[in-house]
């Protein structure tokens, strides 16, 4: 049976170093300048430096080209995608067509892993975009179990999935922060906690708190529990799904940490030993449970429910 592949976005040049050790085979890594919502970043220096600490521990670096490029940022998408080649990064992970037109003139032999968050919802849009080019498709956070099952088995390209993380809800190009609570209203208030990371818009009615994160494409607004599903692997592994991965924005280096090194046993017991996997992946979700932050629940996303608009 193959054994998924575990992506993990690390913080920093350093966390790759922890991340490796706690059994991560690939990370994420980018700059804001044309990556989405990364849980650090890494200028060219930086990415040249993981390249490094990767190869010594024999993990893959996949760089991040998802954001959503205007006009002024399209000339020098050629620049960067010839210097993610000549260092050897594993792939680039795009939505925007830019990007593919763009490896095709300066790197045709770069992998390519399609990620728009919310359009990859069917096989034909996978396999769409892997007879483009793309090697990979980033499934929909907003699938079910059965939906993602069904992808896999008609799929001509690699599925990865987000099994652990925060996703996105919202997200504008604009920075809305300043007159966000004057067009939602009084029951909506963004608020700043002393000891807690960041800015929350504050649903009062569901007693909700959203992280709102901001970068330089604009405003992400993020949803107020953490996927977790690390005691629900088995159909997925069964299914052949190509990785999973764990998504850190927003959450400290040692946690992502902790996280990864219990996702790595509940993987290798999944494939190799799936019965000590029944027995212990219940503990798994507890150790989890333990080190994760109160003001983020856990849940199991859109895994085992209907989509709700």
């Amino acid at each position: 049976m193959k054994k998924p592949e575990l992506l993990v976005t690390p913080t920093s040049v350093a966390h790759i170093h922890d991340l490796a050790k706690a059994g991560a085979d690939a990370v994420l890594i980018g700059e804001q300048r044309y990556g989405l919502r990364l849980a650090g970043e890494f200028t060219r220096k930086d990415v040249r430096e993981a390249m490094d600490v990767a190869r010594k521990y024999g993990i893959r670096v996949y760089v991040a080209m998802n954001a959503l490029f205007h006009n002024d940022k399209v000339d020098e998408l050629g620049d960067y995608v010839r210097f993610l080649a000549d260092i050897g990064v594993d792939a680039i992970v795009f939505g925007d067509p830019a990007v593919l037109m763009t490896v095709r003139e300066v790197a045709p032999q770069m992998k390519l892993h399609w990620n728009t968050e919310t359009t990859a919802t069917n096989w034909y849009a996978c396999n769409y975009w892997g007879r483009k080019g793309a090697k990979r498709a980033v499934l929909a956070r907003e699938l079910s179990m059965d939906a993602i099952i069904e992808i896999k088995q008609h799929a001509e390209v690699e599925i990865e999935v987000q099994v652990h993380g925060m996703t996105c809800m919202f997200q504008s190009k604009r920075s809305l922060i300043g007159n966000y609570f004057e067009y939602q209203g009084k029951w909506l208030e963004i608020e700043k906690k002393k000891y807690e990371k960041g800015m929350f818009l504050y649903d009062k009615e569901r007693d909700n708190k959203y992280p709102i994160f901001e970068d330089e494409n604009g405003t992400h607004i993020m949803s107020p529990n953490d996927i977790c599903i690390i005691d629900e692997l088995g159909d997925m592994v069964d299914a052949g799904i190509d990785s999973f991965k764990i998504d850190g924005v927003l959450h400290e280096a040692e946690y992502i940490t902790n996280v990864t090194a219990l996702y790595r046993r509940a993987i290798d017991l999944c494939v190799e030993q799936r019965e000590q996997y029944e027995e212990e992946k219940d503990e798994l979700l507890a150790q989890i449970e333990a080190i994760q932050p109160s003001h983020r629940p856990l849940d199991t996303g859109f895994f085992f429910k209907e989509t709700v608009y």
